[in-house]
């Protein structure tokens, strides 16, 4: 194929082509603009002049309806015909099509405190004045796909509305649930209020509310804390957090799973994830007991579930209300739906490739059951030569171009282990369904970006994002959040890797 497009298509090609040069030399070709990091767009057809009436805004409106989607950029969000409609139907034009680039708007911090508001909304409350009501024009997820025209309170007239979601700090709720300071979290919503933005993200830890004893759950500093936000008329987005908190950038802050899961850890260790050296990471609980009943006689995922069932019964009048428009499940570690691959605890440094996180008992028991149906009871194993936490791809014989992790037993290996994590999400989520009905639910996807350009992806397989030079691994994952209906938040790592451009998965941006 290299050879065919360098002879009878003149691609100027270099020697060692991918896939990505490939498809690079196909999209220049074809009109679109490459740039050296991968990012691939369209050039913007230049803004319509303003109009003086109706007639003329209707007139525009049918010549741009066969122009087809509105051309931009893969990181952009395109405008649906939808959104020309509505805004043909104004009686004066105060707004103009454009796209919000993400990667030069929003920064990874308001990318994390941006999200969604309520689905299934009506175009039609796009013209509220109120900046406390523009979620209700808000109808697309984290990476916006469809931004509606409306009015602002403070005089933008022809901006688009995006919901703005603060996450509040971490500390208002100490280990024994109390809220530590009320006055000053009237004073901090006080002054979000002044700044019009939509409403708040609050966590809500599992290690705090059963903290101490199974299917004993505290909510009362929680309750305490909704009461003041619900005075304020702002919105509230809920985290079902699972996992633990602290570290070098918590401010002296530590959450920990609760007591007795910790006290039943000292015992079997194995309900942890678990590193080829046998060393536990205690931030989260291995996918490994999803449906073991280790936890006092519950699973992993009825654990899960009889936190949000609690959480949903004890604050229905806030669901009622509309007070809550969103919540998000935590998956895995640090809230996201990833293996704890790259945990610095462990001593991982950006950016080494991580490691496998399934040598618990448990897991091992379904990777030897899954061998055994294969007919190779022997590929029960982890991989032995895949490097450490900081060794680079071409430094094992796994990862490195041509390695073993394109064998029959590498891809076997690690199409179960992506399995794993697919499952996981398939069954949270599939309870977080059944007890937030009618609610709009999030799950976090990491940005596994570093070593993208290499064939094998080395820390998107340790994560567990199936995802080489020769493979998507993204789609199989998006088919089940597309069959919950749930919308992604897309978290990049903070400034201090000292990202100066980042070289995010395609498949993601498309989604």
């Amino acid at each position: 194929m290299l050879a065919g497009l360098r002879q009878y298509g003149n691609f100027p090609l270099p020697a060692r082509a991918d896939m990505n040069d490939v498809l690079a030399a196909l999209a220049r070709e074809a009109g679109w603009i490459v740039e050296a990091d991968g990012t691939t767009y369209r050039q913007s057809p230049p803004l319509p002049p303003p109009a003086s009436n109706l007639s003329t805004i209707n007139h525009y409106n049918n010549n741009t309806s066969n122009m087809g989607a509105y051309p931009v950029r893969s990181v952009e969000s395109p405008l649906s015909s939808s959104s020309w409609k509505n805004c043909s139907t104004r009686s004066s034009v105060d707004c103009q099509p454009s796209a919000l680039r993400i990667d030069e708007t929003l920064s990874p911090a308001s990318l994390d405190s941006v999200v969604v508001a309520e689905r299934d909304t009506k175009f039609d409350k796009c013209t509220s004045a109120s900046a406390i009501n523009s979620p209700e024009c808000f109808g697309a997820d984290q990476i916006v796909q469809d931004i509606h025209c409306g009015e602002h309170g403070n005089g933008f007239s022809g901006t688009f509305s995006v919901p703005v979601y603060v996450r509040l700090a971490t500390g208002l709720i100490n280990n024994f649930c109390q809220l530590v300071d009320p006055e000053g979290i009237k004073d901090e919503l006080r002054h979000l209020k002044s700044l019009c933005v939509d409403g708040v993200v609050v966590d809500c830890w599992w290690g705090i509310v059963e903290g101490w004893n199974p299917q004993k759950y505290q909510w009362s500093g929680y309750r305490q804390l909704f009461d003041i936000i619900r005075e304020f008329e702002i919105k509230l987005q809920v985290v079902m957090s699972f996992h633990e908190y602290g570290g070098n950038d918590s401010g002296g802050i530590y959450i920990t799973l609760p007591q007795w899961v910790l006290e039943i850890g000292k015992s079997n260790q194995d309900i942890f994830f678990t590193d080829r050296e046998g060393r536990r990471n205690t931030e989260c609980l291995s996918w490994g007991i999803d449906k073991e009943r280790v936890l006092r006689g519950r699973t992993g995922i009825e654990v899960y579930f009889d936190f949000m069932r609690s959480f949903r019964t004890e604050f229905d009048d806030l669901f009622t209300d509309g007070l809550i428009s969103a919540v998000e499940i935590g998956l895995g570690a640090s809230g996201e739906l990833k293996y704890p691959s790259f945990s610095e605890r462990m001593g991982w440094r950006y950016p080494g490739i991580g490691e496998f996180q399934c040598y618990d008992k448990y897991s091992l028991q379904n990777l030897c059951k899954a061998a055994k149906v294969r007919g190779h009871s022997f590929w029960a194993r982890g991989p032995d030569n895949a490097g450490y936490y900081n060794s680079k791809p071409h430094e094992s014989g796994f990862f490195c171009e041509r390695g073993d992790y394109d064998s029959y037993y590498g891809r076997f290996f690690l199409n179960w282990y992506t399995q794993v994590l697919i499952d996981h999400a398939d069954n949270v989520l599939s309870l977080a369904s059944l007890a937030f009905e009618d609610t709009q639910i999030v799950v976090k996807i990491p940005a596994v970006y570093w070593w993208y350009k290499t064939t094998s992806h080395a820390a998107e397989l340790t994560a567990g994002y199936y995802n080489p030079t020769n493979q998507d691994g993204y789609s199989p994952v998006f088919d089940v959040l597309k069959k919950h209906s749930v919308t992604m938040k897309f978290v990049v790592q903070d400034c201090r890797f000292h990202i100066m451009k980042l070289t995010i998965p395609c498949q993601i941006l498309k989604a």
